[in-house]
């Protein structure tokens, strides 16, 4: 296993386990997560453990043109009870994310470590937000990294009403630039919404 140092730099991806981790250690500094991300590396730890780096083989990701819209959430989306934002409240966003309860975890990996990355990367331009409000209260949302190259990282979502992160992420999709949504990691509700596997090595020519 690779142990990383004070040097910003990553093993090649090829060199990750069969599950996907890469390397141990190192920082959350906006340097070395720009790197990372630039790479096809995210981290993803939970508390008490040390910083772990990913980069799995095949990759979680949506196309947009590939984003399926049921008839239900067509109704919903009709309706519009909700209002979609993009980086009004990105420090409430990632704060509700860390609190959402998640089936099959004890705890969160938005750790306050990891809030406090993601926030100097807000700063610098390179996280973004999007918030669902319902008579103006923050109802859903979800956050990212966004490095300017037609790709959208996705990180976590949270709902406090039914539908309000659909809409969210339905809504960003829709009107969005990007060429690719990197899911990550698989979750049965994204794949209903039209994610797929693919190859790391063909997900690295999107970057």
């Amino acid at each position: 296993m690779y142990f990383l140092t004070d040097k910003i730099e990553f093993p090649d991806v090829s060199e990750a386990t069969f599950e996907g981790l890469l390397a141990i250690g190192g920082d959350l500094s906006p340097e070395r997560l720009i790197h990372a991300y630039s790479n096809g590396i995210f981290p993803w730890f939970e508390d008490e453990e040390p910083l772990l780096w990913w980069s799995p083989d095949p990759r979680f990701v949506l196309v947009p043109q590939d984003l399926k819209v049921s008839k239900s959430m067509k109704q919903v989306l009709k309706k519009k009870k909700f209002k979609v934002t993009v980086n009004r409240d990105f420090k409430s966003v990632i704060e509700q994310c860390a609190l959402a309860k998640r089936e099959g975890q004890d705890g969160t990996w938005i750790t306050d470590q990891m809030v406090e990355a993601y926030l100097k990367l807000h700063q610098l331009g390179y996280a973004k937000s999007v918030e669902v409000w319902q008579n103006d209260k923050l109802v859903g949302g979800l956050y990212g990294v966004d490095l300017g190259n037609k790709m959208f990282c996705g990180e976590s979502m949270f709902t406090k009403v039914s539908n309000a992160s659909k809409v969210g992420f339905t809504t960003f999709v829709q009107n969005s630039h990007y060429n690719l949504i990197d899911c990550q990691v698989y979750t049965k509700h994204l794949e209903s919404l039209g994610a797929k596997y693919i190859p790391r090595v063909e997900f690295l020519k999107y970057l």
